[in-house]
């Protein structure tokens, strides 16, 4: 027992004595992105011989471990998003002297990198079974475009119902269709920034600039139906801008001018104070804009299209413990434009409220909740042009109100190597349109009714081995009521219209799956149902352009699609190469178009109508190569035959059967290639053919091809500091966007030069 203790006593002294000799040291460091930005919760692993530890950043960026014996060490660090950064150094024995890193993660491979919207869940990239195209904060920085809409049409597949941009189209042009579905000015396709859905409740189109570019963390792009998951409005996909969440003090801001005296503001500020954050961005934006209607045929009433808008969003957050998080956001938008003529201009107000919970519940059950609610003014004037354009008369005032509110919740449980989720949500919309009219038999005009639409849907993602499989559900209740018109001739007694409420239950089922065949080449395969209600524009509202009348349709009924798609994935180059091609067929019943039903010298009148059938079928080609850290080349192509199967009645004899269906080109390429090395200069160049298309449902106005291209140039100065400049239309055509008749071209050589300031807190 003696024994024991004086050898117990002499190894303890040994053991201080060694100590002494060999202190141990302190190492800690910061972690953030290239912007500076801190990255919260990043993965920090260290490893010197025998000693093993790992912690996380803190909310501020930050990690540090003690006690680290000397030897050859390395230091891992991984957080989602971004590639591993890994480091390796020697700690001397003796040293005192803590060792700090600042560690800049750069972002990861495409295929790396983490999606929520195909989903409604964080699935990497490599793992999405859909065809999906994300873009990071760079992509949307390194675009010359001014306006998201302009950044995604480098996007295959994505267009808008004309071709013409949202800084000089009216916004009822601004609907969205992925995969050649068409449109008709409402969307095909489910635009959300943060979750909470951008399309106007009333008309179905997108005010793009609505989304301040510097708030902008990532945008994906989800082709495909997706009304498993999000209903009605994401029948051709979903496209999802995610706004910068604060970690410590930083802002943004972006600004520029241009020609066509185009001054542009984008500005994103945030902080996090204790349990707190708070962020507030603003864009503001105007331009004088540019003749629409070609020298040729241009008349005294022709004016520049221009708009000028401004946006505001400021959001409050609480923590609730180390997995929660609670908040509230306020957005108002304003749009003011001219339309091409003296008369003819719109304007529109957006006041959005909304709130929401996000709650993790141990390591496996999640809980996400969102509310909203928006109030809207829509007005707009419309005007008949002489066939010579120099005179025009005032033929429609009209004034749309219109609110929406709606909600939902989401579950998400995981359980082994599957990802069950369940969820509800519902909406309600309020709209009419009230018009003053000046021509006709008519003195005034309402027109309206409400909408609502309750959902229920539940997806099952199963990962094993080599595969991925994802088995997703919804079901729809869309109902239709209190629509009426109430109309008031010039003569006569008032009529009031009241039309029957209507109601449609939709299954919408999801089946996709991947196949992994070896570390570079995956297979893909999934089949669909999806489903889109007719809007209460496309109800109750008709409106002019140019010289084309387009009549409302109470009648309508939903659209419904059926869909499959089959691809691969290819990734090489040690994963600096990611190709994905995909085939796809989409068959729509009872689509809505635009229809002819007269034409006339002076006025061709279209009305809303469901057709019998139409197919979109095609391939999707996407590749990204990182040639070296700094170079980067990116290619899409799409090739889309969208053409109309039937329809029953061809009224007026006039048979559109193997027809294109309108504003589908055959062909899209786009290319890009892009240097960044901030310390010297960044440059991206971008070209972008569209193929031949055609513009009304007869096939009788065609829209030729063209070829653009797109290019930035700027340098970073003091490291948070970039002076730029960019131009749009290099090539300087005047490409066709329109024919109403008369041809619309789209705009010039645009170009502007601006800064940018990124500021980011660094301790």
């Amino acid at each position: 027992m003696f024994r024991r203790a004086i050898l117990s006593v002499f190894f303890a002294c040994l053991a201080a004595a060694s100590a002494q000799n060999n202190p141990s040291t302190i190492v800690d460091g910061l972690v953030h992105d290239a912007s500076g930005a801190v990255i919260r919760a990043a993965a920090v692993r260290l490893e010197c011989g025998p000693f093993r530890a790992a912690t996380q950043t803190d909310a501020t960026g930050h990690f540090s471990f003690t006690a680290v014996p000397p030897g050859n060490a390395t230091l891992d660090v991984t957080a989602p998003g971004f590639l591993v950064a890994h480091k390796s150094f020697h700690i001397d024995p003796g040293a005192q002297t803590p060792l700090h890193f600042d560690i800049a993660l750069q972002p990861a491979l495409v295929n790396e990198q983490v999606v929520v919207s195909a989903a409604r869940t964080e699935v990497r990239l490599a793992d999405t079974p859909g065809s999906t195209v994300l873009l990071s904060t760079s992509d949307v920085t390194a675009s010359p475009a001014v306006r998201l809409d302009d950044v995604l049409r480098d996007v295959p597949g994505f267009s808008l119902f004309r071709r013409s941009d949202s800084r000089s189209a009216n916004a009822s042009s601004q609907g969205v269709s992925l995969r050649g579905l068409g449109g008709t000015a409402a969307s095909r396709a489910l635009v959300l920034a943060d979750g909470i859905s951008l399309i106007d409740p009333f008309g179905g189109w997108v005010y793009w600039d609505r989304v301040p570019r510097t708030a902008i963390s990532t945008v994906e792009v989800s082709r495909g139906g997706a009304s498993n998951l999000y209903g009605s409005d994401a029948m051709g996909g979903v496209i999802q801008a995610l706004m910068r969440q604060p970690e410590t003090p930083a802002f943004a801001l972006d600004a520029s001018f241009g020609n066509e005296r185009t001054p542009d503001l984008s500005f994103w500020t945030g902080s996090r104070v204790g349990q707190w954050d708070y962020s507030a961005t603003t864009e503001m934006f105007r331009t004088d804009g540019f003749y629409v209607v070609p020298v040729p045929y241009r008349g005294a009433i022709d004016q520049k299209a221009n708009v000028e808008d401004a946006t505001l969003y400021a959001t409050i957050g609480h923590q609730l413990g180390p997995n929660g998080r609670i908040f509230g956001r306020g957005n108002y938008f304003t749009e003011y434009r001219h339309n091409g003529t003296v008369i003819q201009t719109n304007d529109t107000e957006i006041g959005e409220g909304a709130g929401g919970l996000d709650k993790a519940f141990g390591n496996n059950d999640a809980l996400s909740m969102r509310i909203y609610g928006d109030v809207e003014t829509y007005h707009q004037s419309f005007s008949s042009v002489a066939s010579d354009r120099n005179s025009e008369k005032l033929t429609d005032l009209q004034h749309v109100p219109e609110q929406v509110v709606g909600g939902g919740a989401q579950w998400t449980h995981l359980l082994g190597n599957q990802t069950f989720i369940a969820g509800v949500d519902l909406n309600e919309v309020i709209g009419a349109t009230d018009e003053s009219l000046f021509t006709g038999k008519n003195q005034s005009s309402i027109g309206g009714g409400r909408q609502r639409n309750v959902g229920g849907f539940g997806e099952d993602i199963f990962h094993r081995a080599k595969w991925t499989v994802i088995f997703a559900a919804r079901v729809d209740d869309w109902s239709n009521f209190q629509g009426r018109t109430f109309v008031v001739p010039r003569s006569g007694a008032p009529v009031l219209t009241q039309f029957p409420d209507r109601s449609k239950l939709a299954f919408n089922p999801r089946l996709s799956l991947l196949r992994a065949l070896n570390q570079h080449v995956s297979v893909t395969a999934s089949v669909y149902r999806a489903f889109r209600a007719p809007t209460l524009n496309e109800l109750y509202r008709q409106f002019r352009v140019g010289n084309i009348l387009t009549l409302s349709n109470p009648a309508l009924t939903a659209e419904r699609l059926t869909g499959a798609e089959a691809g691969v994935n290819l990734t090489g180059w040690d994963r600096r190469l990611n190709l994905r091609g995909t085939f796809f067929w989409s068959d729509i019943v009872d689509p809505v178009e635009n229809v002819t039903l007269t034409v006339t010298q002076s006025l061709i009148t279209e009305q809303k109508q469901n057709l019998g059938r139409t197919r979109s079928r095609g391939v999707e080609l996407d590749g990204t190569l990182h040639v070296s850290r700094d170079v980067q080349l990116s290619a899409g192509y799409a090739y889309t035959e969208a053409t109309v199967l039937s329809y029953p009645g061809s009224p007026g004899g006039v048979d559109l059967v193997g027809l294109d269906v309108p504003q589908v080109p055959r062909n899209v390429f786009t290319w890009e290639a892009r240097y960044s090395n901030p310390s010297r200069f960044f440059a991206s160049v971008q070209g972008r053919f569209i193929g031949r298309q055609f513009d009304d449902d007869l096939n009788t106005f065609p829209l030729n091809a063209f070829y653009t291209m797109n290019a930035e140039v700027g340098r970073q100065f003091a490291g948070h500091l970039e002076i730029y400049g960019a131009t749009e239309n290099l090539t300087g055509q005047r490409y066709q966007v329109a024919r109403t008749p008369i041809v619309n071209v789209g705009p010039p050589i645009l170009f502007r030069a601006g800064l940018r300031l990124n500021f980011a807190e660094r301790k």
